[in-house]
């Protein structure tokens, strides 16, 4: 995500000192480093396993490995962003590349929770659509999205950047929305038990909900850290009609931060996550 100043008009008094400005660069500069240097190998390990095999195969782990292609594409315009501070070349591919960060992030990860979803409330269903190809369907709509999203956000950030807040403080809203629903509906299914089931069937089943719910909830919340602050700034800007750098950077900052969870829980899942710190 880009913090950079818009085009709303900020009042003289609320203008930053010259020693503010710096360290703010000083301090966005060091968030972007932090998304490159452990974003992109830690991202790369996990397609390097996902393709030799390594965990459920490619088939089970196709949203995974898109959501690791998707980050490593934002770790790439983390370093966009570092030379953007010293050539506009950079700030418009900034811009183009944000469409991974508001649409292509969320996407997969409401596509993972879509898939536990079904897997838990509806398995005949999930059974039915569990094949590669419908997965593949699946992430090439989210692709095609994706690259609507990356032209509206270099088209609305440089021309109309009220358009741009409106826009991902209302398409949170939507993933949001998706994510509670799955995170409801498994819960209540935690609490039913299915006909027939008995022992140890029953305790199984109950595990397999349980660890869904569980699954759900952290990516849930994460989904809320991640964007809730950034549509807060972004409303409080459209009303107010001041941007100023210092509103965007705590929000910046749970967005990196955050993209690190779902790495981290494969990882874990696999076995591989002291592997990873080892080396």
């Amino acid at each position: 995500m880009n913090i950079s100043t818009g085009n709303f008009t900020t009042p003289a008094a609320s203008t930053n000192s010259t020693t503010d400005i710096r360290l703010l660069e000083s301090l966005e500069m060091c968030a972007y480093s932090i998304c490159f240097l452990f974003g992109l190998p830690t991202h790369s390990y996990i397609i390097w396993l996902i393709v030799t095999g390594t965990g459920s195969g490619v088939a089970s782990e196709f949203f995974n490995l898109n959501l690791s292609v998707c980050e490593i594409g934002n770790s790439i315009n983390a370093v966009f962003g570092l030379l953007s501070h010293f050539s506009s070349l950079f700030k418009i591919l900034t811009d183009f590349v944000q469409g991974l960060s508001i649409t292509g992030r969320p996407l997969f990860q409401c596509l993972m929770c879509v898939e536990r979803y079904l897997a838990v409330v509806h398995p005949v269903t999930f059974l039915k659509y569990k094949p590669l190809r419908y997965r593949v369907i699946c992430c090439t709509a989210v692709w095609i999205i994706t690259l609507g999203s990356c032209l509206f956000c270099i088209f609305s950030a440089s021309v109309n950047r009220e358009a741009y807040v409106w826009f991902f403080s209302t398409v949170f809203l939507l993933y949001f929305s998706i994510q509670l629903f799955c995170l409801v509906a498994v819960l209540r299914a935690l609490k039913q038990s299915g006909p027939g089931e008995r022992g140890r069937e029953r305790e199984e089943k109950k595990n397999m909900k349980k660890r869904a719910f569980f699954l759900i909830l952290l990516t849930t919340v994460n989904m809320i850290i991640q964007n809730v602050p950034f549509t807060i700034t972004g409303l409080y800007i459209i009303l107010t009609k001041q941007e100023i750098n210092d509103y965007w950077f705590p929000a910046f900052v749970c967005y990196v931060l955050t993209g690190f969870l779902q790495p981290f829980l494969y990882l874990q899942r696999t076995g591989k996550l002291f592997c990873l710190c080892s080396s």
